[in-house]
């Protein structure tokens, strides 16, 4: 598996006329060498170069790591003292080569502190953005990652399920919101989850990033729950929105208009498409309701070992789907200062059509 995705890389690398790729840690790393770092105060960057010869810069800490790795690599590890770490880089530049050369680097991962060293160690090479080959790297799945993507919905359709019993009013945002990570665990979850739970009520339900407060849930609310699981590296994000008691009529309204407008994306979406014709599709249901305006944000975003990855799903997005595609669908309406409704869905793009892998129901369910 791991000798596939770099012959894919290398292939990338060729096309985009890269010499060399330099990558700190985050998923590319990991889903070219199966290691995990995390990004702190010491540098970690794995180079690439396009003959296949791989060099790891590394504290000397994290060296037992290296001899698992399925990616042959040469290490150049450091100690803790700060003043050695640029002879490490310049050692790794030096057995790679890189004068001169073309390097790619993935600018929403790639740190100052990194980059400053890789342009101590190659002060020749250019350093360009390799966005492209990175998104061509890891845009489409292969079976084992829709399997495990297929697992992170479960788990967290498991978890919301264990979890409704706990919402009423009388609660705040914030015990729903820690009540369901402990079910998200209790299903299965890694516990590194793509991002921490959004339980919205009442008027914090029309922001649809809000962070869970301590407000009190009240009959009349509605309520948004946006939530994912993590499973073996692998991410879902689902939303659903409840009402808490009767609420009043506009809301059921754009509830059912949001309704049809997620039917309606998920419908559009299929193989071989422009991925801006399911945004299209969602928001012409919402916009000749006349709610146009209250929907803020694009349909959906890819989604696989990032929460938010390519493709992303906007109306101007000409982007081909393809087979492995995965993705959410998840329009929504907010009405400043009184209230939203977001349904989201993952979906994963296969040969002529597309798999729904989220079932929960989607109608505005009342709870008392």
């Amino acid at each position: 598996m791991i000798s596939n995705r770099l012959s894919h890389l290398l292939t990338s690398m060729k096309q985009q006329h890269l010499d060399a790729v330099a990558i700190n840690p985050g998923p590319s790393l990991i889903y070219l060498t199966g290691l995990h770092f995390h990004l702190m105060e010491r540098p970690t960057v794995l180079w690439v170069k396009s003959d296949q010869t791989c060099a790891l810069v590394l504290p000397e800490l994290e060296m037992l790591k290296v001899k698992d790795s399925p990616l042959p690599v040469k290490a150049f590890p450091f100690g803790d003292n700060p003043q050695t770490w640029k002879e490490a880089f310049l050692q790794a530049s030096r057995y790679l080569d890189l004068d001169k050369k073309k390097v790619g680097v993935e600018p929403l991962h790639l740190r100052i502190m990194e980059y400053d060293f890789l342009k101590e160690a190659a002060p020749t090479a250019e350093f360009i953005d390799g966005s492209a080959v990175f998104t061509n790297l890891r845009i489409c799945k292969d079976a084992q990652e829709a399997a495990a993507t297929r697992k992170a919905v479960k788990i967290a359709q498991d978890a919301l399920k264990a979890t409704l019993p706990f919402v009423k009013a009388g609660r705040t945002e914030k015990q729903i919101a820690a009540e369901l990570t402990l079910q998200l665990l209790r299903a299965g979850s890694d516990s590194e989850f793509p991002f921490e739970p959004i339980v919205s009520s009442g008027p914090n339900s029309a922001n649809p990033h809000a962070v869970p407060s301590e407000r009190v849930l009240q009959h009349g609310d509605l309520l948004v729950i946006d939530y994912g699981a993590i499973y073996d590296g692998y991410i879902s994000d689902l939303t659903r929105t409840f009402a808490i008691g009767e609420v009043e009529p506009e809301f059921r309204k754009i509830a059912d208009l949001v309704l049809q407008a997620n039917a309606a994306g998920r419908q559009r979406a299929t193989s071989g498409i422009p991925a801006g014709d399911v945004d299209k599709a969602a928001r012409s249901v919402i916009a000749k309701a006349g709610y146009g305006t209250y929907f803020t944000h694009r349909t959906g975003h890819g989604i696989g070992m990032e929460p938010h990855e390519p493709p992303y799903i906007f109306g101007e997005n000409e982007l081909t789907l393809e087979p492995g595609m995965c993705f959410t669908v998840e329009p929504g309406i907010y009405l400043p200062d009184r209230g939203g409704v977001r349904i989201e869905d993952n979906l994963l793009i296969t040969e002529g059509s597309a798999e729904t892998l989220s079932d929960l129901p989607r109608e505005l369910i009342t709870i008392d």
